[in-house]
């Protein structure tokens, strides 16, 4: 994969900024925690397993202009920093545990001093960053599994490179299945409102030569009525110890459809994913976002001025409506807590 969503540059954390996409590839240097708090709120990062690393460098951003030795003012600052990180989206649980991931670092290392403890935040945060690779890899070859020659797959929103610092979750079981030479087509969902779908996913599996076609969301289940898909896949934000999972608007909508026409429908999501501390998706708190969002886009309104809208980002899919889970371990099939608990250890 040629895209590099999210990287660290001599103290920057370079990352594409994908509210410009797909008509212009540009790039945001995040040189400050308060930066880095924007990108992630405003959706120029996006995509679990890349927000989670977003967070993890915003922790870096946070800390690295610290000055002195003084190791309990450097704590209070470190503390400082992941709590505000923690408040700009609350959906994706990555962001949660990479951000305590780095916390961790200085409880677990009580005699450290500053200078060391900077190091050991830096290594930390270059460890995350090349384990979500390796997981996207593992993710993608465990997934392609499924994939047969002639398949058509449909997936939504975007979970792809975009979404992580490879691969991808949903889509990197595509590009997989490309380079084991299996020939399949791919059907992407737009993903009203912000038509990650039809903006990031289009554009990824495009440049991928990945034969790709885009539909309205509320095509889905038409095409499921005419036998033209055999298989679907989505990403997650989270996913409770019982299986069920968060993801991103109209992902519920496709599960209940794909169960009613006979399709496999997949989730492909790495074990930072997983909160097994809550029992079921009802305790999975859901971003609402703002209203502008859906009353408009491009800065064109297509909305009556002050109509009222409900804007959730996710919904949640029951564990019964989900053929299986793909994960860096292998495929949780029938996902469950005891199937859950086996599978991730």
């Amino acid at each position: 994969m040629a895209i590099e969503t999210i990287k660290w540059v001599k103290g920057t954390a370079r990352m594409i900024d994908q509210t410009k996409l797909p008509t212009k590839l540009e790039y945001i240097n995040c040189r400050d925690v308060k930066r880095m708090w924007s990108a992630i709120k405003r959706l120029e990062v996006r995509g679990a397993p890349a927000i989670g690393v977003a967070g993890a460098f915003g922790v870096l951003l946070g800390v690295q202009k610290f000055k002195g030795t003084d190791r309990p003012a450097f704590l209070k600052l470190l503390h400082q920093t992941c709590d505000y990180l923690s408040t700009s989206r609350p959906t994706a649980v990555n962001l949660f545990h990479m951000i305590e991931e780095m916390r961790s670092v200085a409880l677990n290392n009580s005699e450290a001093d500053v200078k060391t403890l900077k190091t050991q935040l830096f290594d930390k945060a270059m460890t995350i960053f090349q384990e979500d690779r390796q997981v996207c890899r593992r993710m993608g070859d465990h997934g392609a599994v499924l994939i047969k020659n002639g398949m058509r797959a449909l997936t939504v929103c975007n979970a792809g490179a975009l979404a992580t610092v490879d691969y991808g979750t949903a889509l990197g079981v595509f590009y997989s299945a490309k380079t084991k030479g299996r020939k399949f087509s791919v059907y992407s969902c737009e993903t009203r409102p912000l038509l990650q779908g039809a903006r990031l996913t289009c554009w990824e599996l495009t440049r991928e030569k990945i034969d790709t076609t885009l539909i309205c969301d509320n095509m889905a289940a038409t095409l499921m009525a005419q036998g033209k898909v055999d298989i679907i896949f989505a990403g997650a934000d989270r996913i409770a110890a019982n299986g069920d999972t968060a993801n991103k608007i109209g992902t519920y909508m496709l599960a209940v459809l794909a169960k009613y026409h006979k399709v496999p429908f997949y989730i492909v999501a790495p074990k930072s994913t997983f909160d097994l501390k809550i029992t079921s998706g009802k305790q999975i708190p859901i971003e609402e976002r703002k209203s502008e969002e859906v009353t408009g886009f491009g800065g064109v309104t297509t909305a009556p001025k002050g109509v009222k809208v409900y804007n959730p980002a996710f919904d949640v899919t029951p564990a019964s409506l989900i053929s299986g889970i793909v994960t860096e371990y292998g495929i949780i099939k029938s996902p469950n807590v005891r199937n859950i608990k086996s599978t991730l250890k």
